[in-house]
């Protein structure tokens, strides 16, 4: 496992010394699921502004819709 050094302001660092309580094993277990959380989150924000820029693009384009309707012409609704 890498390591590396972070530095934390007062009320971060006093959060994490209380890993117990939130029933981690040790700081280092604390940190990466919150890490691991932060990058699902990033990553589901990316997610949803990339589909919302496909859905305007799509929106603004008459043939790719028009594509698109071909496409699904006669598959059961």
């Amino acid at each position: 496992m890498y390591q590396t050094k972070v530095s934390l302001n007062e009320p971060l660092a006093e959060f994490v010394g209380k890993y117990k309580i939130y029933g981690f094993k040790d700081k280092s277990d604390m940190v990466r699921t919150a890490l691991q959380y932060l990058r699902r989150e990033l990553e589901s924000q990316r997610l949803k502004e990339s589909a919302a820029l496909y859905a305007e693009l799509y929106e603004e384009d008459s043939e790719l819709q028009e594509l698109t309707e071909s496409a699904v012409d006669g598959w059961p609704e």
